[in-house]
């Protein structure tokens, strides 16, 4: 037994004896245990309040959006289930949103909310996480129309107007939680919305690689160096590659974790400028960001 399960069903079905739940277990909930020195994590905590409903409630949330893939969930986040049983317990969520039946599927046993619900449900009660918006839109290969034509059915539900513009911001092209907010600081400076994991090629047609963001009509493309990068092999493969775009024609500025959110900004006035993109939009950057 790897993951929770119902202590009295065990002891009624004979895998287990007294002595050996009280030994080897430990409960994370009432009659619901795990293997001790059993990691929490998102499903782990998710499918021990699903036990806890005695099955009856359904997973959302952030529980739902771990079940259906997304990267990057908190570990130490508690549980989101939509339940009648609404009694508190340590590290569960009790939520009291209504559903519709198409709003429910099943992953394995377990009852859960939709990718589509799901997302609406995130925008509308952690609007500032775009990153798992992102990251669920990117592992259920949700398309920003599809997140906003399912917000529509939902007219008059709490925290649905600025669900909605959420949502407009949500890019399913993010590869990780740094790349959304570096697209998010650039677009709340003021700079048009870039395109994500953009393919460049050489004068052969041959792929050279893809940029986390970029503006193609201006060949100005920025890159987060995230920990992979710290890699030396694939330092110097990134080096080569960024080179190769460069002899393109396109100006890459790289970004890593330590660059203040200032700099990076005009970084990136600056190379747009340089490739001719000194329109209404960059003016107003450059006026909002540094005339101050």
């Amino acid at each position: 037994m790897g993951e929770p399960f119902i202590g009295s069903e065990a002891l009624a079905a004979g895998t287990l004896t007294r002595h050996q739940l009280r030994t080897n277990f430990v409960a994370v909930h009432w009659d619901i245990y795990v293997p001790r020195g059993t990691r929490p994590g998102a499903i782990v905590r998710a499918r021990a309040a699903w036990l806890r409903s005695r099955r009856r409630g359904v997973l959302a949330g952030y529980s739902a959006a771990a079940l259906h893939g997304t990267r990057y969930i908190d570990a130490s986040l508690p549980a989101t289930i939509i339940d009648t049983n609404r009694r508190p317990a340590r590290g569960i969520i009790v939520w009291a949103d209504k559903l519709d039946a198409g709003d429910v599927c099943t992953i394995g046993e377990m009852l859960v909310t939709t990718p589509l619900r799901t997302a609406v449900d995130l925008a509308r009660k952690y609007p500032d996480d775009v990153a798992v918006l992102d990251a669920l839109a990117r592992a259920a290969r949700l398309t920003v129309d599809e997140l906003r034509t399912a917000a529509e059915r939902y007219p008059g539900v709490l925290g649905i107007k600025r669900a909605r513009e959420t949502i407009a911001l949500v890019d399913p092209g993010a590869e990780s939680p740094r790349e959304t907010w570096l697209r998010l600081l650039l677009i709340r400076a003021g700079f048009p919305k870039p395109v994500t994991q953009h393919p460049i090629h050489n004068e052969y047609g041959v792929l050279i690689g893809e940029v986390d963001l970029a503006w193609p009509e201006y060949e100005v493309a920025v890159e987060y160096e995230g920990r992979h990068h710290m890699d030396p092999g694939q330092a110097r493969k990134d080096i080569a590659r960024i080179e190769e775009m460069i002899e393109m024609g396109w100006l890459v500025i790289r970004v890593t974790a330590a660059d203040p959110a200032a700099v990076i900004v005009r970084r990136v006035f600056t190379a747009r400028a340089r490739h001719g993109a000194v329109d209404a939009v960059d003016l107003r950057v450059d006026a909002g960001v540094w005339a101050s």
